[in-house]
């Protein structure tokens, strides 16, 4: 009996790694052990930084938003509060976007959740 090897499954596998490692430095792109680890370091990290990245997202928008209700005399706690009781269906990305792109409908929306705050 022929002895077999593997070879075709063994290559295919040790091809998609190193081509998952592309662009790492040093023996890390071209060892196979060294780049198993690194390859599933960096995919964990990927998993992890997705998430992060909306909550850094939504840090940014409270961020913009909050100055540009100060610009327009309400604290962001109170802006918020106002929306909510007006019934404005806004999310903060949409807000964030206006107080950058629009500070005049910006204001608007203040006026608005002022309004329903008294």
């Amino acid at each position: 009996m022929t002895r077999a090897t593997n070879a075709v499954a063994r290559h295919r596998r040790k091809k998609r790694l190193f081509k998952a490692a592309k662009g790492f430095t040093g023996d890390r792109k071209n060892h196979l052990r060294l780049t198993k680890g690194a390859v599933m370091k960096a995919m964990a990290y990927n998993y992890e930084h997705r998430k992060h990245n909306k909550r850094n997202f939504r840090a940014l928008w409270i961020t913009r938003i909050g100055i540009a209700s100060k610009i327009n005399g309400i604290s962001y706690s109170k802006f918020m509060d106002g929306l909510r009781k007006a019934g404005c269906q806004l999310n903060r990305k949409m807000l964030a976007d206006m107080a950058i792109r629009d500070p005049s409908s910006f204001a608007a929306v203040a006026g608005r959740a002022k309004e329903a705050l008294v």
